[in-house]
């Protein structure tokens, strides 16, 4: 926080939703559902208690049901999240753990609903997954929801708000982003939420700039505070000074202009000027996400990723489940390809209420497919589906975090018997599906070439290689400035992968967010990369990127970078080779 003219003052929080908008601050009070204190019951009193609290839950749920029903069903992502709430008002942590605090402590249910919902907070903030580390979130705004029944505050309805502002709040729920008007909401700011929280994923599908996590933006700004928010930098600016409006102005307009350029043109291919043609395709969550994937000009789906089909079970889903969540993607995309990977997920962490293993660095534990060779039976119950909906589509099958060749011929080996048993009871399938594994550990890097024997091609996983060749958890404040996709080792280890897949003939798709990134992408072309996945919302920038360069401007780059011993220097290089390239260009940076 800090402060630059007599009333201006800056907060820094986390990107949401890239994107600036300047408008008149409108705070959602939630004062009544805050302040909560404790009393007895007496014994004699406990029924109704619970009664009271029960009949809290099924008003807030008759709440959600009402907004579920409003929503248009295009509205895949805010539909999916607002019915997995549904499901926690009856969760066992939640709802009984609730009920049993009351009649334990003989207290009242507003304090047992908030005491058990900081206990549950608590568990999910051990938790390594960033995804459901965002689900802890999910449990406080059910909560919240029952609260403001409990005390007998409402929040004010969203869908009320007829002028135009940018919405100030500790908190905003989907059921609150799902009643958002865009000709009226500018853009909003939580204390609360992260980058995978539900409020990011709802504000990048509305495209509206958000920034959350700012502790204490509800202290800091007052109803009709002027406030620039910058979603692109997590900035906010709180009654900005006269020069610091006008470069924010110019940098809405810029942004803007940007955005309906690339827009505009997100259906031509992307091929050079001297004609060399890449491959974009996009990583997605959802079924959903194949609407942005589409209008971004994707080339197919490079990578589902499964495990968002198990995180909101409370169990996990059958072989119909899965086969008819596969089927539908391949039957969305037909006849573009699909690349489905099996679950990259550790088994405490489908759902924390399963008891896992507990392990002191899960990174480096049993995580993804040595998960699934311990549980067979999930592993085979998701290859069975995934063979059977690659009939409807041109599906291709991915296996995360292989090893070594013995782990990639035990999976083969799986999928044998499973093909098999699949014969055996008459079912409709893909035998010859094309088959793939993740590139993300060093010493998959190293056995690329005997790996390549055995697949159809390499994805791969920048992410996690990044981290490994690095050394570096990536979610750790200490170090996370170290993770440098451009260092020269990790330079080696992508260039070591590429050529052992050349000479075993094996197609190379470049996947995580070093593909979406502009500054990589002159280098990996060079390198020989023309297949990318990266996010929906990275595709036209790369798109115009390629476009705008020919290819024999890259030759050489390489070598060039790998004169230089540090990161920042090589991005240097690569910027000013490229400067008058867009999106390097002066005036394409905001």
């Amino acid at each position: 926080m800090s402060k630059t003219g007599v009333n201006q003052l800056i907060l820094q929080g986390i990107s949401g939703s890239p994107g600036i908008c300047i408008g008149k601050a409108y705070i959602i009070d939630r004062e009544g559902v805050d302040v909560i204190k404790r009393y007895s019951i007496p014994e004699s009193m406990l029924t109704n208690e619970v009664n009271r609290f029960k009949d809290a839950v099924e008003k807030a749920k008759q709440e959600y049901a009402q907004i579920i029903d409003s929503l248009d069903e295009d509205l895949g992502t805010e539909l999916n999240i607002l019915e997995s709430h549904m499901l926690l008002f009856k969760d066992k942590m939640l709802y009984e753990k609730s009920i049993q605090t009351i009649i334990d402590n003989k207290i009242n249910a507003e304090w047992a609903l908030r005491n058990t919902t900081r206990q549950i907070k608590l568990i999910f903030r051990e938790v390594e997954d960033l995804y459901l580390k965002a689900r802890g979130n999910d449990i406080e705004q059910v909560s919240e929801k029952i609260i403001s029944y409990l005390v007998g505050v409402h929040d004010e309805k969203i869908s009320d708000i007829n002028k135009r502002v940018i919405l100030v709040a500790h908190d905003i729920s989907p059921a609150d982003t799902s009643q958002i008007q865009l000709e009226r909401i500018m853009g909003f700011i939580t204390d609360r939420g992260g980058k995978d929280s539900h409020t990011s994923i709802i504000a990048k599908s509305l495209k509206i700039p958000t920034v959350v996590g700012l502790g204490t933006a509800t202290i800091n700004i007052k109803n009709d505070d002027l406030l620039i928010v910058d979603g692109s930098t997590g900035v906010i600016v709180i009654n900005p000074d006269e020069d610091v409006l006008l470069s924010y102005e110019e940098k809405r307009e810029r942004f803007e202009r940007n955005r309906a350029l690339l827009a505009r043109d997100s259906h031509l291919p992307a091929v050079t000027k001297d004609g060399v043609a890449f491959n974009l395709s996009s990583n997605i969550e959802l079924i959903e996400d194949v609407v942005a994937a589409r209008d971004s000009g994707a080339t197919g789906i490079g990578l589902f990723r499964t495990e968002f089909l198990y995180l909101d079970l409370k169990r996990f889903p059958t072989e119909e489940e899965l086969f008819i969540k596969y089927k539908e993607l391949a039957e969305l995309m037909n006849p573009q390809p699909v690349t489905i990977r099996t679950l990259d997920i550790n088994g405490d962490k489908v759902n924390p209420i399963f008891k896992g293993i507990e392990e002191e660095n899960p990174a480096l534990g049993l995580r993804a497919i040595r998960y699934c060779l311990q549980n067979s039976n999930i592993f085979v119950t998701q290859l069975k589906a995934i063979l059977r909906a690659a009939t409807f589509g041109n599906v291709s099958l991915l296996i995360p975090m292989i090893s070594t060749v013995h782990e990639l011929l035990t999976v083969k080996k799986i999928l044998k018997d499973v093909i098999l048993d699949l014969e055996k009871k008459g079912e409709t399938f893909k035998k010859d599906i094309s088959l793939g594994i993740m590139i993300e550990v060093p010493s998959a890097v190293m056995m690329a070439e005997e790996l390549g024997e055995h697949v159809d091609f390499f994805s791969i996983g920048t992410n996690d290689l990044i981290q490994y060749t690095l050394a570096i958890d990536r979610k750790n404040r200490q170090v996370a400035h170290l993770f440098q996709p451009l260092n020269p080792a990790v330079l080696k280890m992508l260039k070591l992968t590429i050529d052992a897949a050349a000479k075993k003939d094996v197609n190379v798709v470049m996947c995580g967010e070093m593909a979406g990134d502009p500054i990589n992408i002159p280098l990996l072309m060079e390198m020989g990369i023309k297949d990318f996945s990266m996010s929906s919302a990275s595709i036209p920038i790369i798109k115009q990127l390629i476009r705008n360069l020919d290819s024999k401007q890259t030759k050489g780059l390489y070598e060039k970078a790998l004169k230089y011993e540090n990161t920042a220097a090589i991005v240097d290089m690569i910027k000013n080779k490229f400067k008058d390239i867009s999106p390097f260009k002066e005036e394409d940076l905001i």
